[in-house]
């Protein structure tokens, strides 16, 4: 068994398959032969297919590896065909190549390693739409399908560092009312003037709370519309917040928070995207001290917002090529990638065996 030759291989073939959030139907049916290749039987929910390694035992705790095959659309930046995937240079280009085609890949690879070896939990493979949009027909839409587990190993490019905590995100819709009137004759009650002072609240706001890992909350205003002619006083300012909220705070919390320090009318979009982190005593923490590998706190989201498990976020390739012009992988971060997953499962299984 070739697992990287079979990574590279799945890696090309998912790259030259357009998989935008939401059309993933043709890469999710590659995922399924994949599986079928191998006897491995696999189910599919929407665009999202999983496959457990053995039969499942309720006597033994669950462990989900997680990764998505949808991408984002490529920008007007590339000078290479984003649906081509090209070696050079001991690097595979391509779109998704990196965010996130190779650790989604590596985790196949190691579930597949470990398919029907005697471990002492169970071991369900994951492969997840929508997760670029946090799409409601992603892995959200499979949670009630699948076993609990103790720990979701959320695959995403990390540098195979281990992010122990993520920031969520809260979008907040702001209205500040005044009172339309004639701008030649100063009527009126400016909905503009009115918002300034919010704005600045903003600008200066901090949450009282700080996390660990993932340091403050942030709020930052993004988008703002009022008034539809110039000789009018506008009566309506209408604002939009991102929040970005760490494990200190659920997203009600920091939402109540910020609404007794502004007077607008505050409305958030969402509350599905939770930051997330890792119990203090997980056993996650102990492999992660055995194996010397580094931790931080993440600010980027990924399907762990959607997780209601304890979960880490790790895997080949880096974060900061995702949603580049040209995106890539190198090939020996898929071998690194496939080996450190592999290293990471049988050492938690060691220290499960030895703890129980």
């Amino acid at each position: 068994m070739d697992l990287y030759h079979d990574a590279v291989q799945l890696l090309t073939q998912l790259i030259e398959i357009p998989s935008y959030s939401k059309e993933e139907s043709s890469t999710a049916e590659l995922i399924e032969e994949f599986f079928t290749a191998r006897d491995i039987e696999s189910h599919k929910s929407g665009n999202n297919v999983w496959a457990f390694a053995s039969a499942f035992d309720n006597n033994k705790p669950t462990i989900w590896l997680n990764s998505h095959h949808d991408t984002v659309k490529p920008n007007a930046g590339y000078t290479k065909d984003p649906f081509h995937a090209i070696t050079e240079d001991g690097k595979l280009f391509g779109l998704g190549s990196n965010d996130a085609g190779g650790p989604l890949v590596c985790l196949i690879a190691a579930f597949t390693y470990f398919h029907e070896r005697d471990l002492p939990f169970n071991l369900i493979m994951i492969a997840s739409a929508e997760e670029e949009i946090s799409g409601k027909n992603g892995i959200a839409s499979v949670i009630d399908q699948l076993p609990a587990c103790e720990l979701a190993i959320v695959g995403e490019p990390t540098l195979m560092d281990m992010a122990v905590a993520e920031k969520g995100l809260m979008v907040i819709d702001a209205k500040v009312h005044g009172k339309a009137g004639h701008a030649a004759r100063e009527e009126g009650v400016n909905a503009i003037y009115a918002a300034l002072e919010d704005l600045q609240r903003i600008k200066s706001f901090e949450f009282q709370k700080v996390s660990q890992f993932l340091g403050k909350t942030k709020v930052s205003a993004t988008v703002i519309h009022a008034g539809q002619q110039h000789n009018v006083v506008p009566d309506l300012c209408e604002f939009v917040l991102d929040v970005r909220v760490t494990d200190a705070y659920s997203l009600e919390e920091a939402f109540e928070e910020l609404k007794g320090s502004l007077s607008a009318e505050l409305t958030p979009r969402s509350l599905r995207l939770q930051s997330s982190h890792v119990p203090k005593d997980h056993l996650i923490l102990q492999v992660v001290e055995k194996l010397g590998l580094k931790t931080y706190g993440s600010p980027t989201l990924s399907d762990q917002a959607l997780i209601p498990y304890p979960s880490v976020k790790i895997g080949p390739g880096d974060s900061a090529r995702s949603h580049s012009a040209d995106e890539y992988i190198y090939l020996n971060e898929i071998q690194q990638g496939i080996a450190g997953y592999i290293q990471l499962l049988e050492t938690y299984a060691n220290l499960l065996t030895q703890t129980t």
